[in-house]
Protein backbone atom coordinates (compact mmCIF):
# COMPACT_ATOMS: atom_id res chain seq x y z
CA UNK A 1 0.00 0.00 0.00
CA UNK A 2 1.25 3.48 -0.85
CA UNK A 3 2.35 5.85 1.88
CA UNK A 4 0.07 8.75 2.85
CA UNK A 5 0.47 11.77 0.59
CA UNK A 6 2.52 14.67 1.98
CA UNK A 7 1.63 18.07 0.53
CA UNK A 8 4.22 20.82 0.81
CA UNK A 9 3.41 24.46 0.14
CA UNK A 10 6.49 26.40 -0.80
CA UNK A 11 4.73 29.58 -1.87
CA UNK A 12 3.94 32.81 -0.05
CA UNK A 13 0.17 32.15 0.11
CA UNK A 14 -1.87 29.64 2.13
CA UNK A 15 -3.24 26.86 -0.09
CA UNK A 16 -6.28 24.82 0.94
CA UNK A 17 -7.14 21.37 -0.36
CA UNK A 18 -10.92 21.44 -0.87
CA UNK A 19 -11.87 18.24 -2.65
CA UNK A 20 -10.54 14.75 -3.44
CA UNK A 21 -11.99 12.58 -6.20
CA UNK A 22 -10.85 9.01 -6.61
CA UNK A 23 -10.87 7.40 -10.05
CA UNK A 24 -10.34 3.68 -10.47
CA UNK A 25 -10.74 2.25 -6.97
CA UNK A 26 -12.43 3.24 -3.74
CA UNK A 27 -10.13 4.89 -1.19
CA UNK A 28 -9.51 3.80 2.35
CA UNK A 29 -9.92 6.75 4.67
CA UNK A 30 -9.39 6.77 8.40
CA UNK A 31 -12.30 7.54 10.72
CA UNK A 32 -13.04 11.24 10.51
CA UNK A 33 -11.77 11.58 6.95
CA UNK A 34 -8.39 13.11 6.25
CA UNK A 35 -5.95 13.91 9.01
CA UNK A 36 -2.85 16.04 8.87
CA UNK A 37 0.34 16.83 10.67
CA UNK A 38 2.12 20.13 10.07
CA UNK A 39 5.80 20.50 9.34
CA UNK A 40 7.87 23.57 8.50
CA UNK A 41 9.29 23.81 5.00
CA UNK A 42 10.71 26.19 2.40
CA UNK A 43 9.87 27.32 -1.16
CA UNK A 44 10.08 26.87 -4.95
CA UNK A 45 8.97 28.49 -8.24
CA UNK A 46 8.19 27.23 -11.73
CA UNK A 47 8.77 28.49 -15.27
CA UNK A 48 6.01 29.78 -17.49
CA UNK A 49 8.16 28.51 -20.35
CA UNK A 50 7.72 24.89 -19.29
CA UNK A 51 5.44 22.39 -21.02
CA UNK A 52 1.72 22.98 -20.87
CA UNK A 53 -0.30 21.57 -18.01
CA UNK A 54 -0.98 17.86 -18.28
CA UNK A 55 -4.57 16.79 -18.99
CA UNK A 56 -6.72 16.69 -15.88
CA UNK A 57 -9.41 14.06 -15.47
CA UNK A 58 -13.04 15.17 -15.57
CA UNK A 59 -14.73 14.64 -12.19
CA UNK A 60 -17.93 13.18 -13.70
CA UNK A 61 -16.44 9.68 -13.72
CA UNK A 62 -15.17 9.75 -10.17
CA UNK A 63 -15.84 6.64 -8.12
CA UNK A 64 -15.71 8.40 -4.75
CA UNK A 65 -15.35 12.04 -3.86
CA UNK A 66 -14.95 13.81 -0.56
CA UNK A 67 -15.06 17.47 0.36
CA UNK A 68 -12.25 18.34 2.75
CA UNK A 69 -10.59 21.37 4.27
CA UNK A 70 -6.84 20.93 4.64
CA UNK A 71 -5.08 24.26 4.87
CA UNK A 72 -1.36 24.26 4.08
CA UNK A 73 0.30 27.45 5.28
CA UNK A 74 3.24 29.02 3.41
CA UNK A 75 6.45 27.05 3.88
CA UNK A 76 4.76 24.21 5.70
CA UNK A 77 3.87 20.63 4.86
CA UNK A 78 0.92 18.44 5.72
CA UNK A 79 0.82 14.68 5.96
CA UNK A 80 -2.65 13.51 4.93
CA UNK A 81 -4.51 10.22 4.87
CA UNK A 82 -4.76 10.41 1.09
CA UNK A 83 -3.26 7.38 -0.57
CA UNK A 84 -4.01 5.50 -3.80
CA UNK A 85 -5.09 1.93 -3.28
CA UNK A 86 -3.74 0.65 -6.61
CA UNK A 87 -1.23 1.62 -9.28
CA UNK A 88 -4.02 2.50 -11.71
CA UNK A 89 -5.90 4.80 -9.36
CA UNK A 90 -5.86 8.56 -9.97
CA UNK A 91 -6.72 11.12 -7.32
CA UNK A 92 -8.15 14.40 -8.62
CA UNK A 93 -7.24 17.19 -6.15
CA UNK A 94 -8.84 20.64 -6.02
CA UNK A 95 -6.84 23.39 -4.30
CA UNK A 96 -8.00 26.90 -3.46
CA UNK A 97 -6.18 30.17 -2.79
CA UNK A 98 -8.20 33.30 -1.92
CA UNK A 99 -11.26 31.85 -3.62
CA UNK A 100 -9.42 30.79 -6.78
CA UNK A 101 -9.35 27.07 -7.54
CA UNK A 102 -6.75 24.92 -9.31
CA UNK A 103 -6.86 21.19 -9.99
CA UNK A 104 -4.28 18.44 -10.31
CA UNK A 105 -4.32 14.70 -10.96
CA UNK A 106 -1.96 12.60 -8.88
CA UNK A 107 0.09 10.59 -9.56
CA UNK A 108 1.15 13.00 -12.27
CA UNK A 109 1.51 11.45 -15.73
CA UNK A 110 5.26 12.07 -15.97
CA UNK A 111 8.18 12.38 -13.59
CA UNK A 112 8.56 16.03 -14.64
CA UNK A 113 6.76 18.87 -12.89
CA UNK A 114 3.12 19.51 -13.80
CA UNK A 115 1.22 22.77 -14.10
CA UNK A 116 -2.01 22.93 -12.10
CA UNK A 117 -5.08 23.76 -14.18
CA UNK A 118 -6.87 26.94 -13.05
CA UNK A 119 -10.67 26.79 -13.02
CA UNK A 120 -11.07 30.50 -13.72
CA UNK A 121 -10.03 32.73 -16.58
CA UNK A 122 -7.12 35.13 -16.02
CA UNK A 123 -6.06 33.58 -12.70
CA UNK A 124 -4.10 35.69 -10.25
CA UNK A 125 -2.11 32.68 -9.08
CA UNK A 126 -0.36 29.94 -11.03
CA UNK A 127 1.01 26.79 -9.49
CA UNK A 128 3.20 23.88 -10.45
CA UNK A 129 3.64 20.56 -8.68
CA UNK A 130 6.61 18.23 -8.35
CA UNK A 131 5.38 14.78 -7.38
CA UNK A 132 8.02 12.49 -5.90
CA UNK A 133 6.14 9.24 -6.35
CA UNK A 134 8.63 7.11 -4.43
CA UNK A 135 8.06 9.21 -1.30
CA UNK A 136 4.37 10.03 -1.94
CA UNK A 137 5.37 13.70 -1.69
CA UNK A 138 3.72 16.55 -3.58
CA UNK A 139 5.44 19.94 -3.62
CA UNK A 140 3.45 22.98 -4.76
CA UNK A 141 5.19 26.16 -5.83
CA UNK A 142 4.38 29.32 -7.71
CA UNK A 143 5.00 29.48 -11.42
CA UNK A 144 7.56 32.04 -12.52
CA UNK A 145 8.75 33.14 -15.95
CA UNK A 146 12.30 31.85 -15.98
CA UNK A 147 13.35 34.35 -18.64
CA UNK A 148 12.80 37.19 -16.17
CA UNK A 149 12.75 35.58 -12.73
CA UNK A 150 14.92 38.32 -11.20
CA UNK A 151 12.37 41.01 -12.04
CA UNK A 152 10.36 40.62 -8.82
CA UNK A 153 13.37 40.99 -6.50
CA UNK A 154 14.40 44.29 -4.98
CA UNK A 155 17.30 46.27 -6.40
CA UNK A 156 18.99 46.38 -2.99
CA UNK A 157 19.20 42.60 -2.73
CA UNK A 158 22.83 41.43 -2.52
CA UNK A 159 23.45 39.12 -5.45
CA UNK A 160 25.00 36.54 -3.11
CA UNK A 161 21.70 36.19 -1.22
CA UNK A 162 19.91 34.74 -4.23
CA UNK A 163 19.33 31.15 -5.24
CA UNK A 164 20.93 31.04 -8.69
CA UNK A 165 21.04 28.17 -11.19
CA UNK A 166 24.35 27.79 -13.01
CA UNK A 167 26.06 25.52 -15.49
CA UNK A 168 29.53 23.97 -15.42
CA UNK A 169 31.64 24.47 -18.54
CA UNK A 170 28.56 26.23 -19.86
CA UNK A 171 29.29 26.24 -23.62
CA UNK A 172 30.25 22.55 -23.83
CA UNK A 173 27.09 21.54 -25.68
CA UNK A 174 28.77 20.69 -28.99
CA UNK A 175 29.93 17.40 -30.47
CA UNK A 176 32.99 16.61 -28.37
CA UNK A 177 34.75 13.91 -26.40
CA UNK A 178 32.26 12.36 -23.94
CA UNK A 179 34.28 13.48 -20.93
CA UNK A 180 34.48 17.04 -22.33
CA UNK A 181 30.80 17.63 -23.07
CA UNK A 182 28.95 18.77 -19.95
CA UNK A 183 25.77 20.38 -21.29
CA UNK A 184 22.72 19.21 -23.23
CA UNK A 185 21.65 22.68 -24.38
CA UNK A 186 23.21 25.86 -25.76
CA UNK A 187 24.00 28.90 -23.61
CA UNK A 188 21.09 30.93 -25.08
CA UNK A 189 18.66 28.12 -24.22
CA UNK A 190 20.15 27.91 -20.73
CA UNK A 191 19.59 31.63 -20.22
CA UNK A 192 16.02 31.49 -21.50
CA UNK A 193 15.33 28.76 -18.95
CA UNK A 194 16.66 30.56 -15.90
CA UNK A 195 20.41 29.87 -15.74
CA UNK A 196 22.27 32.96 -14.47
CA UNK A 197 25.79 31.68 -13.77
CA UNK A 198 28.24 30.60 -16.47
CA UNK A 199 31.46 28.70 -15.75
CA UNK A 200 33.86 29.50 -18.61
CA UNK A 201 37.39 28.23 -19.35
CA UNK A 202 39.50 29.94 -22.03
CA UNK A 203 42.84 29.57 -23.78
CA UNK A 204 44.70 32.59 -25.14
CA UNK A 205 45.02 32.39 -28.91
CA UNK A 206 47.82 34.97 -29.32
CA UNK A 207 49.13 35.81 -25.83
CA UNK A 208 52.12 37.80 -27.08
CA UNK A 209 50.00 40.23 -29.13
CA UNK A 210 47.88 42.48 -26.87
CA UNK A 211 45.97 43.78 -29.89
CA UNK A 212 44.40 40.34 -30.43
CA UNK A 213 41.25 39.42 -28.54
CA UNK A 214 41.10 35.71 -29.39
CA UNK A 215 40.06 33.61 -26.38
CA UNK A 216 39.29 29.99 -27.27
CA UNK A 217 36.67 28.12 -25.25
CA UNK A 218 38.18 24.96 -23.76
CA UNK A 219 37.56 22.29 -21.13
CA UNK A 220 40.88 21.45 -19.55
CA UNK A 221 43.33 20.96 -22.41
CA UNK A 222 40.61 19.98 -24.87
CA UNK A 223 38.58 22.11 -27.31
CA UNK A 224 34.86 22.15 -26.53
CA UNK A 225 33.92 21.19 -30.09
CA UNK A 226 35.22 18.69 -32.63
CA UNK A 227 33.59 20.65 -35.45
CA UNK A 228 35.53 23.90 -35.17
CA UNK A 229 37.03 26.35 -32.69
CA UNK A 230 34.56 28.23 -30.49
CA UNK A 231 35.45 31.66 -29.09
CA UNK A 232 34.49 33.68 -26.03
CA UNK A 233 33.47 36.57 -28.29
CA UNK A 234 30.54 34.64 -29.68
CA UNK A 235 29.40 33.57 -26.23
CA UNK A 236 29.61 37.10 -24.84
CA UNK A 237 27.54 38.40 -27.74
CA UNK A 238 24.88 35.80 -26.95
CA UNK A 239 24.79 36.98 -23.33
CA UNK A 240 24.54 40.61 -24.46
CA UNK A 241 21.59 39.74 -26.70
CA UNK A 242 19.80 38.01 -23.82
CA UNK A 243 20.38 40.92 -21.44
CA UNK A 244 19.20 43.42 -24.05
CA UNK A 245 15.92 41.49 -24.28
CA UNK A 246 15.69 41.01 -20.51
CA UNK A 247 17.23 44.03 -18.75
CA UNK A 248 15.92 42.92 -15.35
CA UNK A 249 18.41 40.03 -15.36
CA UNK A 250 22.12 39.65 -14.76
CA UNK A 251 24.59 36.90 -15.66
CA UNK A 252 27.50 35.99 -13.40
CA UNK A 253 30.48 34.79 -15.42
CA UNK A 254 33.30 32.89 -13.77
CA UNK A 255 36.38 32.94 -15.99
CA UNK A 256 39.45 30.73 -15.71
CA UNK A 257 42.51 30.16 -17.91
CA UNK A 258 42.97 26.58 -19.11
CA UNK A 259 44.08 24.87 -22.30
CA UNK A 260 47.54 24.62 -23.80
CA UNK A 261 50.07 27.27 -24.78
CA UNK A 262 52.21 29.79 -22.99
CA UNK A 263 49.63 32.39 -22.00
CA UNK A 264 49.61 33.81 -18.49
CA UNK A 265 46.93 35.05 -16.15
CA UNK A 266 48.29 38.57 -16.43
CA UNK A 267 47.92 38.47 -20.21
CA UNK A 268 44.39 37.10 -19.89
CA UNK A 269 43.41 39.89 -17.51
CA UNK A 270 44.67 42.57 -19.94
CA UNK A 271 42.84 41.01 -22.90
CA UNK A 272 39.61 40.90 -20.92
CA UNK A 273 39.96 44.47 -19.70
CA UNK A 274 40.99 45.92 -23.08
CA UNK A 275 38.74 43.93 -25.41
CA UNK A 276 35.76 42.64 -23.43
CA UNK A 277 34.98 43.98 -19.96
CA UNK A 278 36.00 47.60 -20.25
CA UNK A 279 32.45 48.92 -20.77
CA UNK A 280 30.83 49.58 -17.36
CA UNK A 281 27.38 49.58 -18.97
CA UNK A 282 27.93 45.94 -19.96
CA UNK A 283 30.13 44.54 -17.20
CA UNK A 284 30.31 44.82 -13.41
CA UNK A 285 34.00 44.51 -12.55
CA UNK A 286 34.25 46.06 -9.08
CA UNK A 287 36.06 43.76 -6.61
CA UNK A 288 32.98 43.26 -4.43
CA UNK A 289 29.62 41.50 -4.46
CA UNK A 290 27.09 43.81 -6.13
CA UNK A 291 23.48 44.53 -5.34
CA UNK A 292 21.04 43.28 -7.91
CA UNK A 293 20.19 46.79 -9.05
CA UNK A 294 23.85 47.46 -9.86
CA UNK A 295 24.10 44.25 -11.86
CA UNK A 296 20.89 44.28 -13.90
CA UNK A 297 21.59 44.18 -17.62
CA UNK A 298 25.28 43.38 -17.01
CA UNK A 299 27.75 40.52 -16.81
CA UNK A 300 29.26 40.21 -13.32
CA UNK A 301 32.87 39.04 -13.43
CA UNK A 302 34.20 36.43 -11.01
CA UNK A 303 37.85 35.91 -11.85
CA UNK A 304 39.70 32.68 -11.26
CA UNK A 305 42.95 34.16 -12.55
CA UNK A 306 45.62 36.55 -11.35
CA UNK A 307 45.88 40.16 -12.45
CA UNK A 308 48.36 42.19 -14.42
CA UNK A 309 50.09 44.66 -12.12
CA UNK A 310 48.30 47.57 -13.80
CA UNK A 311 44.89 46.10 -12.89
CA UNK A 312 45.80 45.68 -9.24
CA UNK A 313 45.46 49.45 -8.98
CA UNK A 314 41.88 49.50 -10.25
CA UNK A 315 39.07 50.57 -7.91
CA UNK A 316 41.35 52.54 -5.62
CA UNK A 317 43.93 49.78 -5.40
CA UNK A 318 41.38 47.08 -4.51
CA UNK A 319 41.88 45.20 -7.77
CA UNK A 320 39.53 44.21 -10.58
CA UNK A 321 36.69 41.70 -10.59
CA UNK A 322 35.36 39.55 -7.74
CA UNK A 323 38.43 37.72 -6.51
CA UNK A 324 38.30 33.91 -6.65
CA UNK A 325 41.92 33.54 -7.78
CA UNK A 326 42.98 31.22 -4.97
CA UNK A 327 40.20 28.70 -5.46
CA UNK A 328 40.80 25.54 -3.42
CA UNK A 329 41.14 22.48 -5.62
CA UNK A 330 38.85 19.45 -5.28
CA UNK A 331 37.33 20.69 -2.04
CA UNK A 332 34.10 19.81 -0.21
CA UNK A 333 34.08 23.27 1.42
CA UNK A 334 36.53 26.15 1.28
CA UNK A 335 36.39 29.95 1.30
CA UNK A 336 38.63 31.97 -0.98
CA UNK A 337 41.00 34.38 0.80
CA UNK A 338 38.97 37.34 -0.48
CA UNK A 339 36.01 36.08 1.57
CA UNK A 340 33.65 36.61 -1.37
CA UNK A 341 33.37 32.98 -2.51
CA UNK A 342 32.71 29.79 -0.53
CA UNK A 343 32.91 26.77 -2.82
CA UNK A 344 32.14 23.06 -2.93
CA UNK A 345 34.02 21.67 -5.92
CA UNK A 346 34.85 18.07 -5.08
CA UNK A 347 35.21 16.57 -8.55
CA UNK A 348 37.47 13.50 -8.31
CA UNK A 349 34.77 10.84 -8.44
CA UNK A 350 37.11 8.05 -9.45
CA UNK A 351 34.54 5.27 -9.03
CA UNK A 352 30.76 5.25 -9.28
CA UNK A 353 30.52 4.33 -5.59
CA UNK A 354 31.94 7.78 -4.80
CA UNK A 355 28.92 9.52 -6.33
CA UNK A 356 27.14 9.19 -2.98
CA UNK A 357 29.95 11.17 -1.38
CA UNK A 358 29.50 13.88 -4.01
CA UNK A 359 25.76 14.00 -3.30
CA UNK A 360 26.49 14.36 0.41
CA UNK A 361 28.93 17.25 -0.13
CA UNK A 362 26.45 18.99 -2.43
CA UNK A 363 23.63 18.71 0.10
CA UNK A 364 25.84 19.97 2.91
CA UNK A 365 26.75 23.05 0.90
CA UNK A 366 23.06 23.71 0.22
CA UNK A 367 22.53 23.64 3.97
CA UNK A 368 25.31 26.17 4.54
CA UNK A 369 23.72 28.58 2.11
CA UNK A 370 20.23 28.01 3.56
CA UNK A 371 21.27 29.14 7.04
CA UNK A 372 22.26 32.63 5.87
CA UNK A 373 20.00 35.59 6.54
CA UNK A 374 20.38 38.38 4.00
CA UNK A 375 21.28 41.71 5.61
CA UNK A 376 19.04 44.02 3.60
CA UNK A 377 20.31 47.61 3.63
CA UNK A 378 18.23 50.38 5.12
CA UNK A 379 16.46 52.80 2.73
CA UNK A 380 18.85 55.32 1.13
CA UNK A 381 21.85 53.59 2.68
CA UNK A 382 25.00 53.95 0.58
CA UNK A 383 26.54 50.72 -0.66
CA UNK A 384 29.81 51.44 1.19
CA UNK A 385 27.92 51.74 4.50
CA UNK A 386 25.64 48.74 4.01
CA UNK A 387 25.79 45.67 6.23
CA UNK A 388 28.29 42.97 5.23
CA UNK A 389 27.09 40.62 2.51
CA UNK A 390 27.22 36.85 2.72
CA UNK A 391 29.66 35.27 0.29
CA UNK A 392 28.66 33.54 -2.91
CA UNK A 393 28.06 29.91 -1.97
CA UNK A 394 29.05 28.16 -5.20
CA UNK A 395 28.05 24.52 -5.24
CA UNK A 396 29.24 22.30 -8.11
CA UNK A 397 27.03 19.25 -8.71
CA UNK A 398 29.65 18.12 -11.20
CA UNK A 399 32.44 15.56 -11.29
CA UNK A 400 34.07 13.19 -13.75
CA UNK A 401 36.73 10.59 -14.38
CA UNK A 402 38.00 10.44 -17.96
CA UNK A 403 38.89 6.75 -17.63
CA UNK A 404 35.53 5.51 -16.27
CA UNK A 405 32.48 5.57 -18.55
CA UNK A 406 30.18 5.51 -15.52
CA UNK A 407 31.88 8.66 -14.21
CA UNK A 408 31.57 10.84 -17.29
CA UNK A 409 29.64 14.10 -16.75
CA UNK A 410 26.37 12.85 -18.28
CA UNK A 411 26.38 9.70 -16.15
CA UNK A 412 27.08 11.54 -12.92
CA UNK A 413 24.44 14.19 -13.69
CA UNK A 414 21.88 11.42 -14.17
CA UNK A 415 22.31 10.61 -10.48
CA UNK A 416 23.20 14.00 -8.99
CA UNK A 417 20.42 16.07 -10.54
CA UNK A 418 17.48 13.90 -9.40
CA UNK A 419 19.03 13.54 -5.94
CA UNK A 420 19.23 17.32 -5.54
CA UNK A 421 15.67 17.83 -6.83
CA UNK A 422 14.53 15.34 -4.19
CA UNK A 423 16.54 17.13 -1.49
CA UNK A 424 15.21 20.57 -2.43
CA UNK A 425 11.61 19.38 -2.56
CA UNK A 426 11.60 17.42 0.70
CA UNK A 427 14.40 18.61 2.97
CA UNK A 428 16.00 21.92 2.00
CA UNK A 429 15.73 24.36 4.92
CA UNK A 430 13.31 22.01 6.67
CA UNK A 431 13.94 21.24 10.36
CA UNK A 432 14.40 17.67 11.49
CA UNK A 433 15.56 14.56 9.67
CA UNK A 434 19.08 15.92 9.50
CA UNK A 435 18.05 19.11 7.72
CA UNK A 436 19.13 22.58 8.83
CA UNK A 437 17.00 24.75 11.07
CA UNK A 438 14.70 27.18 9.33
CA UNK A 439 16.20 30.36 10.74
CA UNK A 440 17.81 31.33 7.42
CA UNK A 441 16.39 32.56 4.14
CA UNK A 442 16.61 29.10 2.59
CA UNK A 443 18.86 30.17 -0.26
CA UNK A 444 20.66 27.54 -2.30
CA UNK A 445 23.49 29.84 -3.34
CA UNK A 446 24.79 29.27 -6.87
CA UNK A 447 24.13 25.66 -7.89
CA UNK A 448 26.30 24.65 -10.85
CA UNK A 449 24.93 21.76 -12.91
CA UNK A 450 25.81 19.43 -15.77
CA UNK A 451 23.30 18.26 -18.37
CA UNK A 452 20.49 20.42 -17.04
CA UNK A 453 17.60 20.77 -19.50
CA UNK A 454 18.22 17.33 -20.99
CA UNK A 455 15.13 16.25 -22.95
CA UNK A 456 13.41 19.46 -21.90
CA UNK A 457 13.56 18.78 -18.16
CA UNK A 458 14.36 22.04 -16.35
CA UNK A 459 12.96 21.01 -12.98
CA UNK A 460 16.29 21.39 -11.18
CA UNK A 461 16.50 25.01 -12.35
CA UNK A 462 12.90 25.62 -11.27
CA UNK A 463 13.58 24.20 -7.82
CA UNK A 464 16.65 26.41 -7.37
CA UNK A 465 14.91 29.57 -8.54
CA UNK A 466 11.95 28.78 -6.31
CA UNK A 467 14.10 28.93 -3.21
CA UNK A 468 14.08 32.73 -3.53
CA UNK A 469 10.49 32.88 -2.31
CA UNK A 470 11.22 33.20 1.41
CA UNK A 471 13.70 36.03 0.78
CA UNK A 472 11.18 37.70 -1.51
CA UNK A 473 8.56 37.49 1.24
CA UNK A 474 10.94 39.25 3.61
CA UNK A 475 11.60 41.96 1.05
CA UNK A 476 7.87 42.54 0.63
CA UNK A 477 7.29 42.60 4.39
CA UNK A 478 4.79 39.71 4.25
Amino acid sequence: MASPLVIRNVTSKPIELKRCEYHGMAPSLSRGGLTNISHNVTSLFRSATSPAAAPVSEPTNSFVHQDVSIRVEPFTSIQTDIRPQSTNETIHLTFETEGEQHVLDTPTPTSNSTVLKPLSENPRFNYTAVHLLEHSHLTLYSSANLQTWMRSLRDDTPLSALSIPGTHNSPTCHKALPSVRCQATSPPEQLDNGVRFFDIRVQLEAPEDPTKDGLILVHGVFPISLTGTKYLRGLVNEVYAFLDRNPSETVIMSLKREGTGNGTDAQLSRILKDHYAGDPSRWFTAPRIPYLGEARGKIVLIRRFGLDDSLRQEWGGAGWGIDAENWADNTPNATCPSGDVCVQDFYEVLETVNIEKKIQYSQEHLERAAKCVCALPAPDQHADDAPPKQPFYINFLTASNFWKVGCWPEKIAAQLNPAIIDFLCRKHNEPGDGGPDQSGDGSTGIVVCDWVGYKGNWDLVRCIVGMNAKLEMREQGL
